[in-house]
């Protein structure tokens, strides 16, 4: 198993694919199973992986994101979708741990009430669906780094074109496109502020 450490200090954003590289459906599978291990508020997994894999898929994703290269160079293209309605997911998810008597069916009832009370807020389903899917696109970054893949996440798309060419439900927003693949070159070094800059000690 690769160190943790060295997964996470060797990553780098790389934009220069090998256009001849493949990843197979079981791999991809696999590493978005772990990505799926994110946590999540109330373990409700608010995302959805909306999946490019293969050059034709590829070509019609490129001017959606403008043009960049690395979307057909790379061997496949994620697009991580957060969930705006994760509230749906209550009963897929506890339902089973209270089969299990892992969770009482009093306790589901507390969780749904406080889900239920969240979704309510105007602001929250859109930062429930940022928030919880950026994590599960950070493990999925971190997993193909560890099975020798590089990717790279990307802001710069058309997201309402996105949405209208591969008809994504209203009930998803895109919150990024991730390029997975076996570099050419390697990512762009850089550097970080010093973490001392970054931390302040609450008092």
């Amino acid at each position: 198993m690769s160190d943790f450490f060295d997964v996470a200090l060797s990553r780098r954003s790389v934009k220069i694919y090998d256009p001849a590289a493949e990843i197979s459906t079981d791999e991809l599978t696999a590493l978005l199973e772990t990505a799926g291990r994110a946590p999540s508020a109330w373990n409700l997994q608010q995302w959805h992986f909306l999946v490019f894999h293969g050059k034709d898929v590829q070509e019609k994703l490129l001017p959606i994101a403008y043009n960049q290269k690395q979307i057909v160079d790379a061997s496949a293209v994620i697009c991580i979708l957060g969930d705006l309605e994760g509230y749906h997911n209550i009963d897929p998810v506890f339902d089973p741990q209270v089969e299990a008597n892992e969770m009482t069916p009093e306790l589901k009832e507390i969780l749904a009430g406080q889900i239920n009370g969240a979704y309510k807020h105007a602001e929250y389903p859109r930062d429930g669906a940022i928030l919880n899917s950026s994590l599960a696109a950070m493990q999925f970054m971190l997993a193909a780094r560890a099975k020798g893949f590089d990717t790279c996440p990307i802001g710069g798309f058309n997201a309402s074109a996105l949405v209208e060419t591969f008809n994504v439900s209203k009930r998803y927003l895109p919150t990024m496109l991730i390029t997975i693949g076996r570099k050419l070159q390697e990512g762009r070094p850089t550097d970080r502020i010093p973490v001392k800059n970054l931390i302040t000690y609450a008092k």
